[in-house]
């Protein structure tokens, strides 16, 4: 059942938040995008630093930088991340990532020898899904994994807003992989570190990776109580 944005409650937004990977040539109006932000705006922050940096593209400039990426990528310019990534997961977290990864292609129609499908694949995140909108999360580069939890707290409460207010989002590690274009693109200097990107708009609902609905595992598997 479909619920009026603005009128969810914290449980259905939690609930219906995931990953789009696919969006209408539909930009979100600037009082919805000035909405969706005032609310993000109220996430916790130790000593309330507010530490994000908060950097959001469209129209012509997320263009732009969705096509240089594009380009870097093709030609194999390597990621020059301001943060390091894991190459890999390893035991549960690494067969998590590979359910997760066969949910998406199995709906895409990629097989697992589909090198030239899974490409096309890898490109769709640096081509954007074909959003409307892309923001930029960052924080000062003095910072280090304690003041990127705030940040993270800010990542989580953004995408419910976006939730609540009917806008898809896909939070992407990918887009930090070339951080000197959005420094460039928004006149930042290098004390700007980028974290990730989230690509966000209106879902197209007929895009095939948009059927992909990843559950969770079991609370006791997670979390566990004492007294």
């Amino acid at each position: 059942m479909s619920i009026s944005p603005g009128t969810m409650t914290l449980a259905q937004a939690v609930n219906q938040r995931r990953s789009v990977r696919g969006y209408l040539d539909k930009e979100v109006p600037a009082e919805v995008l000035e909405s969706i932000f005032t609310l993000a705006q109220r996430a916790p922050s130790n000593c309330n630093i507010q530490p994000w940096k908060v950097y959001v593209a469209s129209g012509e400039l997320k263009n732009r930088l969705r096509d240089q990426m594009v380009d870097l990528v093709v030609k194999g310019v390597p990621f020059d991340s301001d943060y390091d990534y894991p190459d890999r997961f390893d035991g549960e977290y690494r067969k998590r990532q590979v359910e997760c990864a066969v949910e998406l292609y199995n709906h895409m129609g990629i097989g697992r020898g589909d090198k030239e499908g899974r490409m096309r694949a890898t490109l769709r995140n640096f081509q954007m899904f074909d959003a409307p909108h892309v923001v930029f999360i960052g924080m000062d580069k003095l910072f280090g994994a304690s003041v990127a939890i705030d940040v993270g707290m800010y990542i989580q409460t953004l995408m419910l807003s976006m939730t609540a207010h009917g806008v898809g989002s896909c939070a992407q590690g990918s887009m930090r992989y070339y951080p000197k274009l959005v420094r460039e693109a928004f006149n930042l200097d290098d004390d700007t570190h980028i974290l990730l990107g989230i690509s966000f708009g209106y879902e197209d609902t007929s895009v095939a990776a948009n059927k992909t609905w990843i559950d969770r595992e079991p609370l006791s598997s997670t979390t566990q109580f004492k007294r």
